[in-house]
């Protein structure tokens, strides 16, 4: 399978949807790999640690959208990338479509087959994916909060 893992475009998303072990873990089972230049530089990844995963890189987004049977990404596609939906992409990501009517109105106009990480459950119901990041939003909750209470940023100054 052709892998393509685009950089996120989305304000303030610096996560990238796969590491240099995932790369390497996916060419080493045969499958082909494509991660857009500078992709990991948010999430401090350097593109040499993907390409000696085994990844080739490239700066081409279009070409990168249109020739990956699976698109990685870590949140939903942005307005500017439905452009590169089309019927026969598989897109793994997040997704929330609750949320995004366009999104979701997107998706069924160009029939992607889209999974969302936040609804793929074990046997037992559990959900792998969304845990994981549910847990360290809660825990970054009270820092976010003693933040947006500081006087510069318009609060009181008081806890």
């Amino acid at each position: 399978m052709r892998i393509g893992v685009p950089t996120e475009i989305k304000d303030n998303e610096f996560r990238v949807a796969i590491t240099p072990a995932g790369v390497h873990a996916l060419t080493r089972r045969g499958h082909t790999v494509t991660v857009q230049t500078g992709a990991g530089q948010g999430a401090s990844i350097p593109d040499a640690e993907y390409t000696a995963a085994g990844a080739a890189l490239t700066d081409d987004v279009p070409a990168l959208w249109a020739d990956s049977e699976l698109v990685l990404k870590v949140k939903e596609p942005v307005a500017r990338e439905y452009q590169y939906l089309r019927p026969d992409l598989l897109l793994f990501t997040y997704l929330h479509l609750a949320a995004d009517r366009a999104l979701t109105e997107e998706l069924l106009a160009k029939q992607v087959t889209a999974i969302a990480y936040e609804t793929v459950e074990t046997d037992a119901g559990a959900l792998p994916l969304l845990a994981p990041m549910s847990e360290i939003a809660g825990r970054l909750a009270a820092q976010v909060g003693a933040d947006a209470l500081l006087r510069p940023h318009g609060g009181a100054g008081v806890l």
